[in-house]
């Protein structure tokens, strides 16, 4: 997946965090792990200055995420999953 793949879907599934419930039924590791790097990079400050709304936007999302229990993910289990192994 490309950085931009990867972004587009992190961006999805933190906006409809149901959808996460279903990549991982479906076993869609990297996706989920995608979203899980996204919230935890959180959101570029100069975004902010930049895009207010997004910036406001975004850090709802991650908030949820949070508050939904994204905690619990294991990044470097999603990775071997994703790496098959």
């Amino acid at each position: 997946m490309t950085a931009r793949e990867e972004d587009l879907v992190a961006r999805q599934l933190l906006e409809q965090q149901d959808l996460i419930d279903v990549y991982l039924k479906e076993k869609r590791w990297a996706e989920v792990a995608a979203a899980v790097r996204q919230a935890r990079r959180d959101v570029p400050v100069d975004l902010a200055q930049t895009d207010p709304a997004l910036f406001k936007l975004q850090r709802q999302q991650i908030t949820r995420f949070y508050l939904n229990g994204g905690r619990v993910f294991s990044l470097p289990v999603l990775e071997r999953l994703a790496a098959g192994k």
